[in-house]
């Protein structure tokens, strides 16, 4: 059974169309490629997968503005959750790391790594913070360090690390890779797969470009204006000039 599927899936904003008609499959212990230039409806998705786009939409509501619809099904572990909360979501193990790392500025890395494993048992929590600090060494270097004086690359291993002390059984990266130097992206890339293989941690990666995390995906998605226009393995990926030339730089 696969661990993740999404069927026919559409969210609007107003009366301008988001997802087009998605359906997509994440199986248990994979790592799974979004990719998708701006706009392409990667960052909508992760929201929806997570719930939290009905935040969003409640948030609007309140306010009377943008009017937000959700229509399809969202299979995870064989259980619609289209209309789970966000918190329930999490509590299941689907935990977002979102776009711009959204860390909490004023606090230290220790402390937003403590705030993420709120979900976690006490035996749990330490594990996974020696994890963490295992994973980023330059982590614990800086454990005391308010998270605003951060470089981006290190504010994402903290994003990342956040996200793993909540104890994610699906892990939802949202352009980790955004903004960062290609050395910082390699380490990225590597603690990924790491990750991955170290934990069976299913993960789903959104990204604008393909080439860095081409390495360790082993099914994508491509996106345009919203629909899923193009799957496939790793391989077949790089068999496709379009995505090639698109995605991948190449």
């Amino acid at each position: 059974m696969a661990q993740l599927e999404i069927k026919d899936l559409m969210v609007f904003y107003e009366n301008a169309i988001a997802i087009n008609n998605v359906n997509l499959i994440c199986e248990p212990g994979r790592v799974t490629g979004i990719f998708g230039a701006n706009s392409a409806g990667k960052t909508t998705l992760m929201l929806t997968i997570s719930g939290i786009i009905l935040e969003l939409m409640k948030r609007e509501a309140r306010k009377g503005g943008e009017r937000i619809t959700v229509m399809g099904s969202i299979y995870y572990e064989g259980q619609d959750i289209l209309s789970l909360e966000p918190s329930e979501r999490a509590r299941q193990g689907i935990i977002l790391c979102p776009e711009r790392r959204r860390i909490f500025a004023e606090s230290s890395a220790l402390e937003n790594l403590k705030i993420g494993g709120h979900l976690a048992s006490r035996a749990q929590a330490k594990k996974t913070l020696e994890y963490v600090f295992n994973l980023f060494p330059a982590l614990k270097n800086l454990k005391r360090r308010e998270g605003g004086f951060l470089s981006g690359g290190e504010q994402q291993m903290l994003a990342i690390g956040r996200a793993l002390m909540a104890q994610p059984r699906l892990l939802l990266l949202d352009e980790p890779l955004l903004g960062l130097s290609p050395k910082m992206e390699d380490i990225l890339v590597e603690a990924i797969k790491n990750i991955n293989q170290d934990t069976g941690i299913t993960v789903v990666i959104a990204e604008q470009y393909a080439r860095p995390v081409i390495p360790v995906i082993e099914y994508a998605y491509v996106l345009e204006n919203g629909a899923a226009v193009v799957e496939g393995t790793a391989a077949e990926l790089l068999d496709n000039p379009d995505v090639k030339s698109a995605y991948l730089g190449i």
